[in-house]
C-alpha cells in the first residue's frame, strides 16, 4: 500500500469514530467507553488513537475493526 493510500485511509478515522459515537455527546461516549472525553476529542480531530481505545472501541460498540480502521465491509459485527 503506497503512503498516499495509507495517508487517505488515516484521514477518514476520526469520521468513523464520530460516526460510532453517534447523537452521544463525547462526555457520554468517553463515559460508556472508560476514557477520558479529551482523548475522544483529540481522536476526532485527527489524532491517531492508541490501540487500547481501538480495541475498548470495537468490543464495547461491537464494532469491525476492518471497518473502523481500514473502511472495509460493515461498520457492526453480528
Amino acid at each position: 500500500m503506497s503512503t498516499a493510500a495509507l495517508n487517505r485511509i488515516k484521514k477518514k478515522l476520526p469520521e468513523r469514530i464520530a460516526q460510532v459515537r453517534g447523537t452521544r455527546s463525547q462526555r457520554q461516549f468517553a463515559r460508556d467507553l472508560g476514557v477520558f472525553q479529551q482523548n475522544v476529542n483529540r481522536y476526532e480531530n485527527g489524532t491517531t488513537p492508541h490501540t487500547d481505545f481501538l480495541i475498548t472501541l470495537a468490543n464495547k460498540e461491537s464494532v469491525s475493526l476492518d471497518w473502523l480502521l481500514l473502511g472495509k465491509g460493515r461498520m457492526r459485527r453480528r
